[in-house]
């Protein structure tokens, strides 16, 4: 029996390890002012979701596979301490046939506050029982609370309506239950996206009129971005607590691409008070999983 030199089976063991597939993280981030005026610093939400399309599933018995994936997710100082760190480990439901195209991908949500200044985030997942697969997310956060005039919070982009008379929890804010979209995809059979923000420092009683438009971006050069959707709504300054601006857009006629979700607020004037953007992704041929399952 003929064996291969064994410079050669590292070659392949290296090639083999390079040819599996890499765990796929998106890291939404959405920043907010904290509501409660005793304890200084901003809330910052968190939601990590790992596709279960490339994890290994292992069996556990007849019939019976499981996945899981090893989440840790950090926020760093610029003097390299740890403001925040966890780590958490995410298994789907278990499979009957690991065949299956469509995997439920895992999603992780946490809410933490922070004081104002500069951050550096970073998120790493790795696959459970593929030692070596891992994907990492670095990225800048910065934290700023201290406007006096009108500002808008982050956007959160939602695969569902924001829904009144939620409990509180944190996959709710301001008595409003959000469903948020994962990476903010909108795949082929959802025909509408929707979102979520708050307005602070809008002057009680005042009538605001609130505009928001998607255009695509990144386009070829010198071909011009074209308005896909738009809508508008009238809210109201509210009283000892942030102005909550919802709203959603027909997606039906939006192809394929990324686009550039843009909210502005007005005055009875129609001055700009404030204004936010939000990247989102549509995939109009293929379908996604229906949603992300929690931290097991």
């Amino acid at each position: 029996m003929r064996t291969l030199p064994v410079f050669l089976l590292l070659l392949l063991l290296h090639l083999t390890v390079a040819a599996a597939p890499q765990p796929t993280l998106q890291l939404d981030v959405a920043r907010f002012r904290n509501e409660d005026g005793s304890v200084k610093g901003n809330v910052v939400e968190l939601y990590a979701t790992v596709s279960g399309k490339w994890l290994r599933y292992m069996r556990r018995a007849p019939k019976m596979y499981q996945a899981a994936a090893v989440l840790t997710l950090e926020i760093v100082r610029p003097n390299g301490q740890a403001a925040y760190q966890e780590t958490v480990t995410l298994k789907p439901p278990v499979l009957s046939d690991t065949t299956a195209a469509i995997k439920n991908p895992l999603s992780f949500q946490k809410r933490i506050i922070l004081p104002d200044g500069e951050y550096s985030l970073r998120a790493l997942v790795q696959d459970q029982y593929r030692k070596g697969q891992q994907s990492l997310i670095e990225m800048p956060l910065v934290l700023k609370s201290t406007e006096a005039k009108p500002t808008l919070s982050d956007l959160v982009l939602l695969a569902k309506p924001a829904a009144r008379g939620a409990e509180a929890s944190n996959f709710s804010r301001s008595g409003f239950s959000l469903t948020r979209a994962p990476g903010a995809l909108y795949a082929r059979g959802q025909e509408k996206m929707f979102f979520y923000g708050e307005l602070y420092n809008a002057a009680v009683g005042q009538p605001l009129q609130v505009s928001y438009r998607l255009k695509e971006i990144n386009l070829p050069k010198g071909m011009g971005a074209k308005t896909m959707a738009t809508g508008q709504s009238t809210v109201t300054g509210a009283e000892g607590r942030p102005t909550v601006l919802t709203g959603e857009l027909n997606l039906s006629k939006v192809l394929t691409g990324t686009y550039m979700l843009t909210v502005e607020v007005r005055n009875a004037k129609k001055q700009l008070l404030a204004s936010q953007t939000a990247t989102l992704h549509r995939d109009a041929d293929d379908y996604a999983p229906a949603g992300a399952g929690p931290a097991r």
